[in-house]
């Protein structure tokens, strides 16, 4: 996918979400088969001085703390070298403020002499209000402030902002910068500015920092009603709803919960998906796991080695499904509020994009039939918390993995109320609306094409 390794370089002043973007970004990438990890030079900051005391360090006349800083960059990009050369890695991200001209050409030089490519992502924010969120989401918490409050915090915080904009020397794009690719994102993405894009994997970053935003939302996912096919074990197909889905597509399900409690929701849109097809299983379609082990026993063996990557003869793997979904992340990142109604190998995939899952953990992902999973971004990571309906039984059709893998999801009680009228072959989204209803509008029996999946958002 990149001839050769790049370096994603993050510029701007402290607080200004570069953290945020080099995690969203690296988990992306990671989720799209690109090896990338971040290194946070924080961290190395933290690791060479163990006590932080207060924003004088990061004053530009303090010579000995600017020896050490630069030392902890030295240190990180031969951590980069080190990842990229001998780990296997295609890209770094060097997560640092980077704001001045001397900072950044050491590690062009670095760079150039490993043939690396260079992307800068320079973040400009000049919002109070954001900044100031931004202090108290996430430095509050820091390490750097152990048992201090949060007006303490605030103030220091501050300084040491004003310590780095006395020799902050933002991109230019008209003169001296304007050979460099790079990306600047200006108030939280409200405008962008792209120059000199030199390859595939450049244009992917601007693609999907384009997209992805701060606001507050949460996404909803939740498999469809249950089929014939779930209860015989069968995988794939087209099937009928059990009688089970049909009790649960004529009536609705509530959670009781103290979180949403008379919390009106309401559905304004619905979009249908084609390429949230149901994973295809070709000549094993509509088979149980017992009929392909004694049919064809070797594609069961060559399954089990590496259920990720394995491809059902004239079928599809879960790589293959990553490549087809990722026009719904770039969806999902730039919505408010969304429900997803899908199939199990579906929902498997975009779990791991939002729990930051690797390849091996993908496949084995639990996600139950009638059960909603809320997926709310937190700080530099994502909140995961399941909503049960009503049931007295749970099917599940996927095998266990070698070694145990679980997500963080601790049940909390909800008030949603949903309708379940999913079944694998034909999604049928009943009643006036969805949500309890704001608006006048009745939606009644809209069908989509066999194995797609729905979007219902902006509620």
């Amino acid at each position: 996918m990149t001839n050769s390794p790049t370096v994603i370089v993050l510029i701007g002043l402290p607080a200004r979400g570069k953290t945020y973007i080099s995690k969203k970004l690296t988990r992306y990438l990671n989720w799209i088969g690109v090896p990338t990890k971040v290194f946070n030079l924080g961290v190395y900051r933290r690791e060479a001085v163990q006590s932080y005391k207060s924003f004088d360090f990061f004053r530009h006349d303090n010579e000995e703390a600017m020896k050490i800083r630069k030392q902890c960059a030295i240190v990180a990009l031969q951590d980069v070298k080190s990842y990229l050369n001998e780990e296997g890695g295609q890209i770094a991200v060097f997560d640092a403020t980077n704001t001045t001209r001397e900072r950044r050409n050491l590690i062009l030089s670095f760079a150039k002499e490993n043939a690396y490519k260079v992307f800068f992502v320079e973040s400009l924010c000049n919002d109070p209000e954001v900044i100031a969120a931004n202090i108290l989401d996430v430095k509050v918490s820091s390490p750097d402030y152990p048992e201090r409050g949060r007006e303490s915090v605030m103030e220091d915080f501050l300084k040491r902002i004003e310590c780095y904009k006395v020799t902050y020397q933002p991109l230019d794009p008209d003169d001296h910068d304007k050979d460099l690719s790079f990306i600047q994102v200006i108030n939280v993405g409200q405008r962008f500015l792209v120059n000199h894009v030199q390859d595939y994997i450049q244009s992917k970053i601007v693609y999907y920092l384009m997209n992805i935003h701060v606001q507050k939302h949460s996404i909803y996912l939740c498999r469809h009603g249950e089929s014939q096919h779930n209860v015989q074990g069968c995988i794939g197909g087209d099937s009928e709803l059990s009688s089970r889905g049909k009790e649960k597509k004529t009536k609705s399900h509530y959670c009781k919960t103290s979180e949403l409690t008379e919390k009106h929701l309401c559905c304004l849109c619905i979009v249908i998906f084609l390429c949230v097809f149901v994973l295809y299983q070709g000549i094993c379609e509509e088979m149980t796991y017992e009929k392909i082990k004694e049919t064809h026993p070797d594609e069961y063996f060559l399954r089990d080695q590496d259920k990720y990557h394995y491809r059902y003869p004239g079928g599809e793997s879960y790589q293959d499904l990553v490549q087809r979904l990722e026009p719904v992340i770039m969806e999902l990142e730039r919505q408010g509020n969304v429900l997803v109604i899908c199939h199990q190998a579906v929902m498997r995939c975009l779990l791991a994009y939002f729990l930051d899952k690797s390849a091996d953990d993908l496949p084995y992902l639990k996600c139950p039939l009638h059960v909603v999973l809320k997926l709310t971004p937190v700080a530099y990571g994502m909140c995961c918390v399941s909503f049960t309906c009503t049931s007295n039984r749970n099917i599940s059709l996927h095998q266990k993995h070698k070694s145990k893998i679980t997500t963080t999801m601790n049940p909390v009680r909800v008030i949603l109320k949903i309708v379940l009228a999913l079944p694998s072959c034909i999604m049928a989204v009943n009643g006036a609306p969805v949500f309890e209803a704001q608006k006048s509008a009745s939606i009644h029996h809209q069908t989509t094409p066999h194995g797609s999946g729905v979007l219902i958002k902006a509620f």
